[in-house]
């Protein structure tokens, strides 16, 4: 999946464009407030760093997965959020400065977790004793994507206020239609990685997917938090950085079979999420209003 084209190229394009418009929406205040704030933070990376990367072993000895496809499974959980969650957080109308927060922060700590988690996975589950490196170089790439377009975005607002407002409702059209086109070209292109393993490890990706986005969801909830705040958790919990664990099983692990349920995993999280971010938007921000 990371091979192909539309994701390699296409989609760093595609969510850097999506980056700048979220930018659009924000000002210095917003990430103040989430720095004053760091309850939804410290909730976001318990759930992402403790509860999920134990839920992804109890999974693949669960299944009875292959060693292989039962390391992917780990390598996804230890990954932070992907760009997309972002995207997704915005559509849903979430707390995106929290987002991307998140995102930063989660990134740089899988430089730590990350390696720990998969030196765990190769000891328990392929009895190995390899060592892993941190992956900086992704690190940096997450950074570029996510950081530096939107502080572009968010000058545009600051220096030309006017043209920020009249771009808001063509930018989150484009994202929508951005966010379809990648969905459908994902399935196209990787049906054939979807029809081959779908039976094997398709319903443990669906259920940790599940789990992910509403263990994020719950605990912002039950911490008090505001939906919006809790949708950013959700989607930041739920919606992995597939590609990151890709490049971990292929390029520094040299393991193809653990790049498989990440891969299965990245074209179900689009279709998981479009429907959470529909229920969040029809079903629980209405109720929260009525509150």
């Amino acid at each position: 999946m990371a091979d192909n084209p539309i994701f390699s190229l296409f989609l760093p394009i595609a969510l850097g464009i999506v980056m700048i418009g979220l930018g659009l929406h924000l000002t210095l205040a917003d990430f103040k407030r989430v720095a004053l704030a760091p309850k939804a933070v410290t909730v976001a990376l318990l759930v992402q760093t403790v509860l999920l990367p134990p839920v992804a072993f109890g999974l693949a000895w669960g299944f009875g997965l292959p060693p292989e496809l039962g390391l992917g499974l780990v390598l996804l959980a230890a990954s932070p959020g992907g760009v997309t969650a972002n995207l997704f957080s915005h559509l849903a109308r979430g707390d995106v400065a929290l987002n991307i927060s998140l995102t930063a922060i989660n990134s740089l700590l899988a430089l730590v977790t990350l390696p720990i988690w998969t030196v765990l996975g190769l000891a328990l589950l392929m009895d190995s004793e390899q060592a892993v490196p941190p992956p900086t170089r992704k690190v940096i790439e997450v950074a570029a994507i996510v950081i530096f377009p939107v502080v572009i975005g968010m000058a545009l607002r600051a220096w030309r206020p006017a043209l920020a407002a009249r771009l808001d409702k063509p930018v989150r059209i484009a994202s929508t239609l951005i966010l379809a086109t990648l969905i459908a070209a994902a399935v196209i292109l990787e049906y054939e990685t979807l029809a081959k393993y779908a039976a094997v490890v398709g319903l443990a990706a669906l259920i940790f997917n599940l789990v992910s986005l509403l263990a994020g969801y719950a605990a912002g909830r039950a911490a008090r938090l505001g939906v919006p705040q809790a949708t950013a958790i959700a989607f930041e919990i739920g919606i992995h950085n597939g590609t990151l664990a890709i490049f971990v099983a292929l390029h520094v692990l040299q393991m193809a079979g653990a790049a498989v349920v990440p891969a299965i995993y990245s074209l179900l999280m689009y279709v998981t999420g479009g429907l959470f971010a529909w229920w969040v938007l029809k079903r629980a921000l209405p109720r929260a209003d009525a509150e």
